[in-house]
């Protein structure tokens, strides 16, 4: 078995020796071939020079140093475009997740998943990041239909084919099952053990909520009408054009009819909260309307060097000549 473990450090060199001890201990007691590359996402610690140590006295080793601090998602991308395993996994570089449970992640892929994401049941973090990791996952698992107890877990494993499909930016490392859910490869979970944190200090803050909920927002669009945007787009204009356009028609209406009937008193439009409402409305339908096909513009370029589906299998085929 070959496998690759991807792991993300930003100050960490008190944990990694230890780390590596574990890993190699785990690919020794199962005879997995192992490779780790850790990525050094702009350390201001010692780390790199145990990376260094670690990779000039185990050959598996490889090492990845960025210039500064870009963030999990870019790490992660870095590590994924040199990995050479069949499945690979990612994990942090604090030791809260153990290595000792790899083969049960292994055990899960065998089963017919592509995607295996760790589910901490039991956590040894503080109640301010448990409460809202909770309401956030349960959010996700709503919102994109991929029933997971704990999209936020590093610890996962993946059919190295799958990530050649998946774009990682931003923050969106945590979306990854997501993102390929949408594409038909197969996501499910493994219940892991969670340890108590030994070293350093957590990396993310309250404002890591705000951004996974605007993360969120934009995987929902991206599998939900990522190569359709003017399903989206367009009918929110189209709503809201017709909201426009029918307000002005029955202000229309009322201006005729009161200067067409004795008696009435003639209806001035620019007194009416409702007149300029109705041209808001149209204007900004528009506008919403303008915007989704430009965005079909976009994707209509952008596919035509980008593979928008997944391919599952081939048949073995000929060149077409020759005798059947």
């Amino acid at each position: 078995m070959n496998i690759s473990a991807v792991i993300p450090v930003y100050n960490e060199e008190e944990s990694l020796v230890r780390l590596h001890e574990e890993l190699s201990g785990v690919a020794a007691e199962h005879d997995y071939n192992l490779e780790i590359i850790f990525v050094d996402d702009g350390s201001q610690d010692g780390t790199w020079a145990v990376i260094e140590s670690l990779a000039a006295s185990d050959n598996r080793v490889q090492g990845i140093r960025f210039r500064r601090n870009f963030g999990k998602a870019a790490a992660l991308r870095a590590g994924f475009q040199v990995v050479q395993g069949d499945i690979v996994f990612t994990l942090d570089g604090d030791l809260q997740d153990d290595p000792a449970e790899i083969p049960r992640f292994l055990e899960a892929i065998d089963g017919g998943l592509d995607v295996v994401s760790g589910w901490k049941k039991v956590r040894h973090d503080p109640w301010h990041k448990v409460g809202p990791s909770r309401i956030f996952n349960w959010l996700v698992s709503r919102v994109t239909g991929v029933r997971l107890h704990d999209h936020n877990c590093g610890f996962k494993a993946y059919r190295r084919p799958l990530l050649s499909e998946i774009r990682l930016y931003g923050e969106m490392h945590r979306f990854i099952p997501v993102l390929a859910s949408a594409k038909g490869w197969k996501a499910g979970e493994v219940v892991v053990n969670h340890r108590k944190r030994e070293y350093g200090k957590s990396k993310y803050g309250v404002l890591r909520m705000v951004k996974g909920f605007l993360d969120l927002l934009t995987v929902s669009f991206l599998t939900g009408f990522g190569q359709r945007p003017q399903h989206f787009l367009g009918t929110l204009g189209l709503v809201a054009f017709a909201a426009g356009g029918i307000g002005l028609s029955v202000l229309t209406g009322c201006w005729v009819f009161t200067r067409s009937v004795a008696g009435y008193e003639p209806l001035h439009l620019h007194e009416r909260a409702v007149f300029y409402f109705s041209i808001v409305s149209l204007l900004l339908g528009a506008q919403v309307m303008s915007v989704g096909v430009l965005a079909e513009m976009i994707t209509a370029q952008r596919n035509r060097d980008e593979a928008f589906y997944s391919i599952s299998q081939k048949t073995a085929g000929g060149d077409g000549g020759g005798d059947p």
